[in-house]
């Protein structure tokens, strides 16, 4: 297993702001500290996949739930309305497959990977796939979707503004103008929108991998044909 401080995804996407470091940063915790804090997967009754932890001083305590945001493109300040969502690792995966279904029955696939170099990720592309033909490889690369922090994915519509994210911290994060049909679904999983949630991206945390998960990554790109 890797760990990686986090330095921030590169595909678009919505302003998050961390929270600034301490003027004095507190003493590290020993070693079995660390590792018992790294160990830990559950907060309430929200538990987390294995590809990402908080900081020890947890700046954020992981929770389920969804709020609006948008991306602004900074040449021409067009906005994009978002959903972003944090959602417990058992109903992560199906969550994102509902997602997709509003994207109608054909869609373009982009997979990012940060295996080789945090600051030179590989971005991967398949135009044209079979939604459903999608979501029946995509189960079969849960492990890799779900529990390596070094894997990202992307799925839109080949015409319209729709957009459905998996990022590598494990966020569901939608682009549309209209946000409703995914609000939807959200509720319907249980997820409940909260304007003041603060995801694990905005605090100091850590990203996991392992060696099969660059294995996996690579099989499920050729099975996509994504290049």
């Amino acid at each position: 297993m890797r760990f990686a401080n986090d330095s921030g995804s590169t595909l678009p996407g919505p302003v998050l702001r961390a929270i600034p470091a301490p003027q004095e940063q507190p003493v590290a915790p020993d070693q079995a500290t660390m590792e018992a804090h790294l160990a830990r997967s559950r907060y309430g009754r929200f538990t987390l996949t294995e590809a990402v932890r908080p900081g020890w001083q947890l700046d954020v305590v992981p929770q389920a739930g969804f709020r609006h945001d948008a991306y602004v493109d900074p040449r021409t300040g067009a906005r994009m309305p978002a959903v972003i969502a944090a959602v417990s690792s058992e109903d992560l995966f199906a969550t994102f497959l509902d997602l997709l279904e509003p994207l109608g029955d054909s869609c373009d696939v982009v997979l990012e990977s940060a295996h080789d170099s945090t600051a030179n990720r590989r971005e991967l592309t398949r135009e044209g796939v079979e939604r459903l033909v999608l979501e029946s490889m995509l189960w079969e690369y849960e492990d890799l979707l779900l529990n390596d922090g070094c894997t990202s994915i992307a799925v839109m519509h080949p015409e319209l503004s729709l957009e459905v994210q998996l990022d590598e911290h494990k966020l569901l994060v939608v682009y549309a103008q209209t946000r409703l049909p995914f609000e939807r679904i959200l509720k319907d999983r249980g997820i409940e929108r909260n304007d003041r949630i603060r995801f694990i991206s905005q605090g100091e945390h850590l990203h996991t991998s392992h060696a099969r998960h660059t294995r996996q990554f690579e099989e499920l790109a050729g099975r996509l044909g994504a290049t």
